[in-house]
């Protein structure tokens, strides 16, 4: 069931047409669903090259949403964080089973949006955005672009390891978008999400090496959900598309199984 609010009835969202991936298992385990948000200027592609298939090969129904405004979902240039975060809960909420959501990136940020109004089996905040341009970057200037109305695209060199090859990289960072510039601001500011309804567990994921997030920003993000985050030294940002992808999300679907 999805958690409605006075402001969801007297403002409601805009409906769009969203793109959804998805690889199930071939045997019906009853494992929860596992809905995956990337971040701004990412697509449901991002997870479709490597961890959907890979998340239903250990049982679990894997689904991958692209945001309004991204991927081939419709386009929404004046998307705020909040349409995204209806985005997300109204697919989770069209799945069998209440899902899991994994967020990446600002992704992350609007899951736990999401986690607001949608009462999730589980989250997982991956190398998270929570905004602030002085605090969530490891390097602030990222963000000036956004400041002056332009989008917060990022080269390849700041999103994976050194151990991709750079023509894998360049052409992942080629495939990039961007996000609506009014979602961005929001972002920037930094506000707070709401805390999650029937209270799930949380595990934040990320790398200390990660050039986007600062590991203090890794850290706060984690203890703000109760938890100290799991690492994965030498990966980059995009950890979904790194050299080494299996690690973060076999750990990932380690802790879905114990947490059951």
């Amino acid at each position: 069931m999805k958690v409605m609010r006075a402001r969801e009835w007297a403002f409601p969202i805009a409906a769009v047409r969203r793109e959804v991936r998805r690889a199930t298992p071939e045997v019906d385990e009853g494992k929860p669903p596992v809905l995956f948000v990337p971040g701004f200027g990412h697509g449901a592609w991002v997870f479709a090259e490597h961890w959907l298939e890979h998340t239903a090969d250990r049982g679990f129904p894997a689904y991958a949403v692209s945001l309004r405004g991204h991927g081939d979902s419709a386009k929404a240039p004046k998307a705020t964080l909040r349409a995204y975060a209806h985005d997300v809960a109204q697919v989770a909420a069209s799945l069998p089973r209440r899902a899991v959501i994994v967020g990446h990136g600002a992704g992350a940020l609007v899951t736990a949006h999401a986690l607001a109004r949608y009462p999730a089996r589980a989250a997982v905040l991956l190398s998270p955005v929570f905004g602030g341009a002085g605090t969530a970057l490891r390097n602030p200037m990222l963000s000036l672009p956004a400041l002056f109305g332009g989008g917060l695209r990022l080269p390849a060199g700041q999103l994976f390891s050194r151990e991709l090859p750079a023509t894998a990289s360049r052409g992942y960072a080629a495939r990039l978008g961007r996000a609506s510039t009014r979602a961005q601001w929001q972002l920037l500011r930094g506000r707070a999400p709401q805390p999650p309804v029937g209270d799930p567990p949380v595990l934040v994921v990320g790398s200390p090496d990660d050039r986007i997030v600062s590991d203090t920003a890794l850290r706060r993000v984690a203890r703000g959900y109760g938890g100290a985050p799991l690492l994965f030294p030498g990966m980059g940002h995009d950890l979904m598309l790194d050299t080494r992808w299996r690690e973060p999300i076999d750990a990932i679907l380690d802790w879905l199984e114990k947490s059951d």
